[in-house]
């Protein structure tokens, strides 16, 4: 699985490079633009992947027996968002910014619905511990939506690159349901398990998760919107170098928040986790930002083309309000493993804040970007700010008792400032059981 979104990223990559020097600058901004809009579409299906596949690894949940009916009803979704995005596509397209692209930016919700039906499939499969499967088809959909797209870039331009990412996800479905169908059981009457439960029951991740792509996406719309063609295909190449740290930071998160979680069952303070990954993102923003502050315009020209540097002089300040996002992403990874919602607030208002601050601003690319920086800093103090002063609750009261004592036999007590190895408090000790583990391993015995 982490070779296949390693490799998945890769070929992200690739396709960023290849339709970049295929449209050049103006051409790309607005298949940039497209795939921020889908991005952010995209919030929902993920997290119903995950809690599909945490359903279906538990017995007894019913959501085996649900899926045909979910997959079914998600196919009649997409034909009738299909219907209705193909007749608002005018305003769809005004929205997203590429009036000449119209028929694209119709695909874009049907492309977000279509996600959701390899999520669901995905998620299932990951339940019945299909691993392998599950990588071989996120590589296989970077291939198709590379392949694709150049076989309708040609007469179809930027509309036929883009249409590359619904059909390969069309292709994914029908290859996963192929492997799928034995393994579920049929639909019964008393199947209750249904698709907006498990999606309400993920509310605060979908919402936060949801306002972070924002925060991470939205700023390309707006810049199509402001500026000419070529400066905003500029800009969006400009945005996808300094997005890179932002991959990092999905990869930590993926231990942090369930290290967060298991920490905080057992009464242990967690925010020593949170400081070493962000102090991380630090270590490779630093090399970062002063890469592209030295060498930012003839990298972009190298990767990207000359055609597509005008930005270079943005792409250091886009570098820190990336990194300072990446910050902020671990925040919120470590505050939902603590299962906080309140924090939410501050990514709303930093989203609304950053649509209203850049279309204010116009089409000045390096002022865009200071605007940019200015907003996720403030964004990141507020919500690390948050992070660092939630804990995992009151500690307990010490106590005191000898290892025989019949009142502590086999029980779990909490023992505060346990030794001087530097083992933070609370340690928990099984006296009972002759057990003794300290709160942070690193501690020693």
């Amino acid at each position: 699985m982490a070779a296949a979104v390693i490799t998945a990223n890769v070929i992200a990559l690739v396709i960023t490079v290849v339709f970049a020097r295929i449209l050049g600058a103006s051409g790309y901004g607005s298949l940039a633009a497209l795939m921020s809009a889908f991005i952010i579409l995209m919030v929902p299906g993920s997290a119903l992947q995950i809690a599909v596949a945490r359903e279906v690894s538990r017995p007894g949940t019913g959501v085996s027996a649900a899926i045909r009916p979910w997959l079914a009803r998600l196919a009649v979704g997409t034909l009738v968002v299909a219907v209705l995005a193909v007749a608002l596509r005018a305003p769809i397209a005004a929205a997203i910014g590429v009036d000449d692209d119209r028929w694209a930016a119709a695909a874009v919700p049907v492309s977000a619905v279509l996600w959701m039906v390899v999520a669901v499939m995905r998620g299932a499969l990951q339940g019945f511990g299909l691993y392998r499967v599950v990588a071989i088809s996120i590589v296989g959909e970077g291939l198709a939506r590379l392949i694709l797209g150049l076989a309708l870039v040609g007469p179809l331009d930027v509309t036929g690159a883009f249409l590359g990412t619904p059909l390969a996800l069309v292709a994914v479905a029908v290859a996963l349901g192929v492997v799928l169908r034995p393994h579920l059981p049929a639909p019964s009457h008393e199947t209750v398990a249904r698709l907006r439960d498990l999606l309400a029951g993920a509310r605060a991740p979908v919402a936060a998760l949801t306002l972070l792509f924002v925060l991470q996406e939205v700023h390309v719309i707006v810049v199509k919107h402001e500026a000419d063609g070529d400066a905003a295909g500029s800009y969006a190449v400009a945005a996808v170098a300094a997005k890179a740290i932002i991959w990092v930071a999905v990869g930590l998160g993926l231990y942090l928040l369930p290290e967060v979680s298991r920490r905080a069952a057992s009464g242990v303070d967690a925010r020593r986790v949170l400081s070493r990954t962000i102090a991380l993102i630090a270590a490779l923003a630093v090399p970062m930002v002063l890469v592209y502050a030295v060498a930012g315009e003839p990298l972009l020209r190298i990767v990207f083309g000359d055609d597509l540097a005008e930005a270079s002089g943005a792409l250091p300040l886009l570098g820190l309000a990336m990194s300072l996002l990446a910050c902020t992403y671990l925040a919120v990874q470590y505050l939902l493993g603590l299962h906080r919602a309140r924090f939410i607030w501050a990514l709303a208002v930093a989203a609304v804040a950053e649509v209203v601050l850049l279309a204010s601003i116009g089409a000045n690319l390096e002022r865009v970007a200071l605007a940019l920086f200015a907003l996720q800093l403030a964004c990141a103090a507020v919500v690390v700010t948050i992070s660092f002063r939630t804990g995992p609750g009151e500690p307990q009261e010490l106590v005191v008792a000898e290892a025989g004592h019949g009142a502590v036999g086999g029980l779990e007590v909490e023992v505060e400032d346990a030794h001087p190895a530097g083992a933070p408090s609370p340690v928990g000790l099984a006296l009972g059981s002759h057990r003794a583990e300290p709160a942070d391993h690193e501690s020693g015995a």
